[in-house]
């Protein structure tokens, strides 16, 4: 039992080897590689813009404000200067205390922007896989992983809150993260443009992107990794439908659906929810 919830927090944490006054620019600060999905990082992971996705009433999310990626311990002295650029001004580190720790992110003097995180342990609980890891199959671990996300939820409710918050005080651009930059960054880019109005097709369709744009599996892999079939290790490091599926199955069973959810669980109301789209999406 102990080896199932070791695998899941590496699975969760280790990708394959605003006032009223409130205002924000209409894109990055400065001009660089305009409207790219994913950035042109020597080390990032899975660092993408949210910008371009259209929402139900036919407005798009603004480029250059909402990031999302993993974690940034890898980024070069011109990955830096390139997100300089960009002028990123809050990160949301989502990962926790022993993450942070082993891989820190380390922003050059003068550079650093305001960083919110939160000291704990991440909680794998609702994971339980039985006896020797070489034996999980593929379906075992989706399974899985598909009752760990919507733990997620609850896990990150003030993380998730504190996020909106910044970007209902306009302090942007903002990046938020985990290591992998698909869990629980998944989740979070999946609120976010459900709030924004962004459909639920193209929401999942952003959260699949990660199996796209994440590290390859190493070669040779080791420890943990070695033990796995490759059809349960993707299973871990990859993102599945179902997973996303699981959370949105939780916010659509509460009272007034989904964006009853934002309203009750995470203080999005009507109020809040139209400051969000003023701030971040583009006149229809």
């Amino acid at each position: 039992m102990r080896g199932g919830l070791i695998a899941i927090a590496v699975a969760l944490a280790v990708p394959a080897g605003v006032g009223a006054s409130a205002s924000v620019p209409t894109g990055a600060p400065v001009a660089v590689a305009a409207h790219t999905r994913v950035l042109p990082l020597q080390g990032g992971r899975n660092f993408r813009d949210l910008g371009g996705y259209r929402t139900a009433d036919g407005r798009t999310v603004k480029w250059g404000l909402l990031y999302r990626s993993g974690q940034m311990h890898d980024l070069t002295a011109a990955d830096y200067a390139y997100l300089q650029k960009l002028g990123i001004r809050t990160v949301c580190d989502f990962r926790d205390t022993r993450e942070r720790t082993g891989e820190p992110t380390l922003w050059p003097a003068g550079q650093k922007p305001k960083v919110l995180s939160d000291d704990y342990t991440l909680d794998v609980s609702a994971m339980k896989l039985p006896g020797d890891p070489a034996t999980w199959t593929h379906e075992q671990v989706v399974t899985a992983m598909t009752a760990t996300y919507p733990q997620l939820l609850d896990q990150f409710n003030g993380q998730y809150r504190r996020m909106f918050g910044e970007l209902l005080a306009g302090d942007v651009p903002l990046a938020f993260h985990c290591t992998a930059g698909k869990d629980r960054t998944g989740v979070a880019a999946a609120l976010l443009l459900t709030a924004l109005g962004v459909p639920r097709a193209t929401v999942v369709e952003d959260y699949l992107l990660s199996n796209r744009h994440m590290a390859p599996a190493a070669a040779h892999p080791t420890g943990f990794w070695a033990k796995l079939s490759p059809e349960a290790a993707r299973a871990f490091a990859g993102v599945d439908p179902r997973y996303i599926d699981a959370v949105f199955a939780v916010t659509d069973h509460h009272p007034g659906g989904t964006m009853g959810y934002l309203r009750d669980e995470l203080g999005l109301g009507p109020s809040q929810i139209a400051k969000l789209r003023a701030l971040y999406l583009t006149k229809a």
